[in-house]
């Protein structure tokens, strides 16, 4: 498996990019921003993004998500974050962000295969009503939900530090 973390935008989101070995497809995981950035990725490693997966619909996850022209897929509770800057905090933040993108939604417990590679969704609400968390044969994204030593944070609107420590 080809598993790529690149560090993306003023917040440092943790973008990945997955591939199975010897494919030439890829999925990206929330890319936040700084397309060219994670394009180079893709091109030095002769990868193409074939979907994009945000564990949840805050700016810092979405931002290049329309540059791809690809599907993306969130979980249906922050379906209206991709396109309303209020619910992403783009407009909190005087930067009013809203994708173009086909949305595909997800709900916990799904099972999906993209680029070759399965995921299963597993829905952690907290940090956003919809926050997923991504689980493939060896690993788990878990977005915001959780931090080293911590979790995410539970003070925007549509929180719960109720809901994400259950």
């Amino acid at each position: 498996m080809f598993l790529k973390t690149v560090v993306v935008g003023d917040y440092g989101v943790n973008c990945y990019i997955l591939a199975r070995d010897g494919s030439k497809e890829a999925v990206v995981i929330d890319p936040g921003e700084e397309f060219s950035k994670i394009k180079s990725v893709l091109d030095k490693n002769g990868l193409k993004a074939v979907a994009i997966i945000n564990t949840h619909g805050h700016f810092d996850h979405i931002g290049a998500c329309d540059d791809f022209k690809v599907d993306v897929y969130i979980h249906e509770d922050d379906r209206d974050s991709l396109t309303n800057p209020e619910k992403n905090l783009s407009a909190f933040f005087g930067i009013p962000f809203s994708l173009k993108a086909y949305i595909k939604t997800l709900k916990d417990r799904d099972s999906i295969v993209l680029a070759g590679i399965n995921f299963e969704v597993i829905h952690t609400p907290g940090h956003t009503p919809g926050g997923i968390c991504l689980k493939t044969d060896k690993m788990i994204f878990s977005g915001d939900t959780l931090f080293a030593g911590s979790v995410g944070r539970t003070d925007f609107p549509g929180a719960s530090h109720d809901r994400l420590l259950t």
